[in-house]
């Protein structure tokens, strides 16, 4: 593939009814390129995972995903409040979600362990009342 592609999503905060569009659609596009089922899952897990903590913590923002010949950048830039206690938010059911997302099955604090779990590089960069970045990575 010689070049890289690149993919850039608009996420609304708080439409649960199109939550999960832009992995969905990346997961499409990696199929098409022919990549290893395995590195499909794990991208199409770990933007997901961030997708929709963007739409539950977050006022929305942007996912730019890279696709170079050695792994796959995901960016997701969001304009929530900030992460307070990154280690504490890291810890597997800590959640600072809503009863009412939690009623329709969201927020139950996997979220970011999650997207640590299925990628070969992650990092936080937050300020609290700001936003947040997150930048994971998937070798191929």
């Amino acid at each position: 593939m010689n070049d890289t592609l690149t993919f850039r999503y608009t996420i609304d905060g708080d439409d649960f009814t199109r939550a999960g569009e832009a992995s969905s659609s990346v997961k499409n596009k990696l199929k098409q390129l022919g990549l290893d089922s395995d590195v499909i899952r794990k991208v199409a897990i770990a933007m997901y995972e961030g997708e929709i903590n963007m739409v539950i913590h977050a006022d929305g923002g942007e996912i730019t995903v890279s696709v170079s010949d050695s792994d796959i950048t995901m960016i997701l830039a969001d304009r929530g409040p900030g992460i307070p206690d990154v280690d504490q938010a890291m810890q597997e059911g800590f959640s600072t979600a809503r009863p009412e997302v939690r009623s329709l099955g969201f927020g139950a604090g996997m979220g970011l362990p999650n997207m640590k779990r299925y990628t070969d590089e992650m990092k936080i960069d937050t300020v609290i009342g700001e936003g947040t970045t997150i930048t994971m990575k998937v070798y191929i």
